[in-house]
């Protein structure tokens, strides 16, 4: 296998590294006398109040460091590959895998499908556990590291082989048991499929997640995602309104009943399910603290809230202002919703909102985070714009501004003539966002498309997307 090198791209001021003089460029050779395979040895490594290090410099002198510092204090070092290994593809071939649903010609990373169980730690990410051999489950069980976020599906065990196409994936209860005997927290996806692992079957996972609580902390229930690109695939067919609501009937008695017991809802749907059913959504008590935001789970709940405690902490005014924004369909009735919100105490601000069809995957994918730039083009070209046009930010590729069909923000100003302002997820940037005021430089983003290269920046997932 390749040698990686752990080569410093970084130093922060101020931290234990700048003091001792270790620069960029600088290799990490080991910790304590230790070999370092990856991120997790790295921090696991420099939790003691007393470390070694050795460093070699650019010109092959080694340098041995004696450092005391606070338990877990980090060195302030930021490394090239700040993975500091490999990513580990899947070995599924899951019949719902977005990926595999993917138009020819787009970017190499978004055909990249990762199945890494450290991603899950590090990144959020839900992996199917696969991949993990003994030595994995050692590592995880010796670091205690947690929680880690498991693609379950279901938990029958020839059904789970089918829906990834791996013989290898029936053991998945196993693992999970040796997870919660070790005590190490866990949540739990499923990608709903008509017909396949729905009924009765997610009556069956569910209850046998539910006896993993309470380290099994909770378990999102998702829709299959199906674009227009699913020639020679599995055959699946998506849900209707009448599924969706059988499916939160379904789970609201799930819910009643784990709460009563537990004192914990649980298994919560994702919003595309109230959306498709026309159901509100549940009060923010039911999503228990949003254990799964990155699922799409609660994240217009939330937003919604967040809104209304920004609007709370303002007095209004009569400022005039003339925008617009895009979205994807889903969100798009929640959207004019929260404008009018804003416009009670700001009547004379005008946001035009446009809910952008995705042509580029398919109708049947409404969701923002999978909208391209030439839809967004193609669709408000004559539009009416005003001074500035809004965009979420889970529209664009991590630390970039590009979209997934690699169109760049730049160009799709260019193309419409007029600024383009992206706007962080919180409640606080969409109310700053449409009243143009400037960033309180606290945006936060999840992102769940595209490999990334760091172990802080965003998300990488084999399977189902839900950004929205």
């Amino acid at each position: 296998m390749e040698k990686i090198h752990h080569i410093i791209k970084r130093v922060e001021e101020g931290s234990i590294a700048r003091e001792l003089e270790i620069e960029p460029g600088d290799e990490l050779i080991s910790i304590n006398g230790s070999k370092v395979t990856d991120v997790f040895d790295y921090h696991y490594l420099l939790n003691e109040e007393y470390v070694e290090l050795l460093i070699r410099k650019p010109d092959g002198e080694e340098w041995e460091l004696e450092i005391e510092k606070e338990y877990e204090e980090d060195l302030g070092i930021v490394f090239e590959n700040e993975f500091m290994d490999n990513y580990r593809s899947c070995s599924n071939r899951c019949i719902f895998c977005f990926i595999d649903q993917m138009p020819p010609g787009m970017r190499e990373t978004l055909y990249f499908k990762d199945d890494d169980s450290r991603l899950s730690f590090l990144q959020g990410n839900y992996v199917t556990l696969t991949n993990m051999s003994e030595t994995d489950m050692d590592r995880i069980i010796r670091y205690h590291l947690e929680p880690i976020n498991i693609s379950v599906h279901t938990t029958d065990p020839e059904l789970r082989c089918r829906m990834l196409h791996n013989r290898f994936a029936g053991d998945i209860c196993e693992k999970i048991q040796r997870l919660y005997e070790a005590g190490i927290q866990m949540n739990g996806q499923i990608v709903l499929c008509k017909g396949i692992n729905d009924g009765r079957e997610l009556d069956r996972t569910i209850g046998k997640l539910a006896e993993f609580m309470p380290l099994m902390n909770s378990v999102s229930v998702v829709p299959v995602g199906l674009t227009r690109y699913r020639e020679g695939l599995y055959h699946l067919e998506p849900f209707e309104r009448e599924d969706a609501k059988r499916v939160l009937e379904q789970i609201h008695s799930w819910q009643e009943k784990l709460y009563k017991d537990k004192k914990n809802h649980f298994v919560h749907c994702s919003d595309e399910w109230y959306i498709l059913a026309g159901e509100e959504f549940p009060e923010e008590e039911r999503y228990d603290g949003y254990p799964q935001l990155e699922n799409g789970v609660g994240m217009l709940r939330l937003l919604e809230s967040e809104i209304k405690e920004s609007l709370e902490n303002r007095a209004g005014n009569e400022k005039t202002r003339k925008i617009s924004a895009a979205t994807g369909e889903l969100p798009y009735e929640f959207l004019k919703k929260y404008i009018i919100m804003i416009q009670k105490k700001y009547p004379n601000v005008r946001v035009q909102i446009y809910p952008v069809k995705n042509k580029f995957f398919g109708e049947k994918i409404t969701v923002s985070g999978l909208i391209v730039g030439q839809d967004i083009k193609e669709q408000l070209t004559g539009k009416e714009l005003g001074e500035t046009l809004l965009l979420p930010c889970n529209m664009l590729r991590e630390g970039e501004r590009v979209f997934l069909d690699d169109m760049t923000v730049q160009q799709l100003q260019d193309g419409l003539g007029v600024p383009v302002r992206i706007v962080g997820e919180r409640g606080e940037d969409f109310v700053r966002a449409v009243l143009g005021e400037e960033p309180d430089g606290k945006e936060a983003r999840r992102q769940n498309y595209e490999q990334t290269d760091c172990s802080h920046c965003g998300q990488t997932q084999c399977g189902e997307i839900h950004t929205f």
